[in-house]
């Protein structure tokens, strides 16, 4: 007997075997077994997700010698037939070559009589989205109005095609990809069943390759057990994919952010060996970027169909959370440019480079966080760093000053009291080179106070929640660089007057009032006005930004 390949032998013939679906399943399944049956019925959705398997469970449900259910026999003879694609009465048309109004009259002109053999007459009606719109008219009033023997199932990839006018004749349901853990799991299911032998590592990456659909996945499964000679192995499955070279990005991620230009050029020509789809690579850099950042924020995120822990510890620890969301944000933007790069190498080549270009200037090699211009003025302190992935303390809630601790080992002495000047806090911070939260943080405060040793600042209670976080240590940090030695922060919450905020969104609302002003008295402005009854809209008013 010849060979049936996995995606016809596992075909789902009930719909306690589909995989996924569950909204549509349950949806027929109610309508099945409640007798409320519509007359036409649309499933929509990409390839491979189902939709031609649940339309044939569906005829087989309606057909069953034993009664429309939910759940055909799936022995007597019509059920047989349907599986076997040979029952007279469910009529499977493919619309892509059926596309003329001729074609679409000749199908239809066999609807008023009655099915041959069962109970209705099921026209499944497959990629409906090709007929031409002379043919959707000539289907409009049968599918609106059909004998009461006769189901119009409609299939389609790409429901926008289809005429609004037959949308609304049909019940629709759209079909979901098919997540990578469930084709997974129907992975296992079959060669289980088959007696096949297999690693998780490698049916994670057949069903990541599948991208949402069960057809292509067990495609690529058929193709991986025959290159493995009846064995589905992660490297030979790396392999026949083309993905083998992705076992190197975590150590090309480690050069890049050590700032090694070298390395990375000559890991990439290693790579290049392999002749890589770079493209497929960069999809990989991403993959790998978003499970750091998953662990990261918790460690209980780890699947060990993700390969090698030892490198995600590696790089959860090296590179910080920020700079994860940097190489995630440049890489991603990166694949929108790859297609336009001269060649595919030289645009992945690039992404890296500009991941070196903007990579934090003071970040040290093993990715620990800048050191202030403290961190030499006690030989005995140290300091015990925070591991990546672990949240700040959280900020007091209540108004109060909150001291900043000393450095563990030290002592008061240790903090320097220097000639620093903190008294123009206004004029000090475009100086500190301050940007993102930790600006913001800085412009919602004031100076209360500043002895030599401690500075006590003012914080707006609308920034209380940036107490204790990366913000705050790193306006710390570039205090302290001003300041030439360590300092004791305190804050006091709640309202703080005349913050650079504050003078900023007056000099902002006085601007626009002068610039409204000069409108409303430009000559030219009241001359439209006086000749054609113009108003002035003030809200389109906004001042030149200089």
């Amino acid at each position: 007997m010849s060979y049936q390949v996995l995606a016809r032998r596992w075909r789902p013939k009930t719909f306690a075997e589909l995989v996924g679906q569950a909204h549509v399943v349950r949806a027929l399944g109610n309508a099945l077994d409640n007798d409320r049956l519509h007359h036409a019925y649309l499933f929509t959705g990409t390839r491979g997700v189902g939709k031609t398997t649940i339309a044939r469970i569906l005829a087989k449900s309606l057909n069953c010698e034993q009664g429309v259910s939910s759940h055909p026999c799936g022995e007597c003879s019509i059920c047989r037939e349907v599986d076997e694609g040979r029952f007279v009465d469910l009529i499977e048309v493919d619309a892509a070559s059926k596309t003329g109004v001729d074609d679409t009259r000749e199908l239809l002109e066999n609807v008023p009589y009655a099915p041959v053999r069962g109970r209705y007459k099921v026209y499944l009606i497959d990629e409906v989205h090709m007929f031409s719109s002379y043919s959707f008219n000539a289907l409009l009033k049968t599918l609106e109005e059909p004998p009461p023997h006769v189901k119009f199932l409609l299939a389609t990839t790409d429901p926008q095609k289809v005429p609004v006018t037959v949308l609304s004749r049909c019940l629709q349901f759209s079909l979901n990809r098919l997540p990578i853990e469930q084709i997974q799991a129907q992975f296992e299911h079959i060669l289980e069943a088959e007696g096949i032998a297999a690693d998780s590592e490698s049916l994670y990456l057949l069903a990541r390759a599948a991208d949402g659909s069960m057809r292509d996945g067990l495609s690529l499964l058929d193709q991986a057990i025959a290159f493995g000679g009846g064995e589905v192995r992660a490297d030979e499955v790396r392999g026949m994919l083309g993905v083998s070279a992705s076992d190197q990005l975590p150590a090309l991620l480690m050069h890049v952010h050590q700032g090694d230009a070298a390395a990375v050029l000559a890991a990439v020509q290693t790579l290049s060996e392999r002749s890589p789809d770079f493209a497929a690579l960069l999809k990989d850099l991403l993959l790998l970027l978003h499970r750091v950042a998953l662990l990261q924020a918790t460690p209980e995120a780890w699947q060990a169909s993700w390969g090698d822990k030892a490198h995600f510890d590696e790089l959860t620890v090296a590179l910080s959370p920020e700079d994860t969301q940097l190489y995630y944000q440049i890489a991603l933007a990166g694949q929108r440019d790859l297609p336009l790069a001269p060649d595919a190498r030289s645009g992945f080549e690039m992404i890296l480079i500009r991941m070196l270009a903007f990579r934090p200037a003071a970040a040290s090699s093993l990715g620990e966080p800048p050191r202030s211009a403290a961190a030499g003025v006690s030989s005995g302190a140290k300091t015990t760093p925070m591991a990546h992935g672990t949240q700040p303390p959280s900020a007091e809630s209540e108004p109060g000053p909150r001291a900043m601790p000393v450095a563990e080992g030290g002592s008061e002495s240790a903090v320097l009291s220097g000639n620093a000047d903190f008294s123009d806090w206004h004029a000090l911070l475009p100086r500190l080179g301050l940007t993102g939260m930790a600006a913001q943080l800085a412009n919602h405060s004031v100076v209360e106070g500043w002895d030599g040793k401690t500075l006590t600042l003012a914080a707006d209670a609308n920034c209380a929640s940036m107490l204790g976080s990366l913000a705050e240590k790193r306006l710390q940090e570039a205090l302290e660089q001003h300041a030439g030695g360590a300092l004791r922060l305190e804050w006091n919450q709640g309202h703080a007057s005349d913050t650079p905020a504050e003078r900023q969104q007056a000099a902002r609302e006085q601007r626009q009032q002068q610039a409204e002003s000069d409108i409303a008295s430009d000559p030219l402005v009241q001359a439209m006005q006086d000749s054609f009854d113009a108003e002035l809209i003030e809200d389109s008013v906004r001042p030149t930004e200089h």
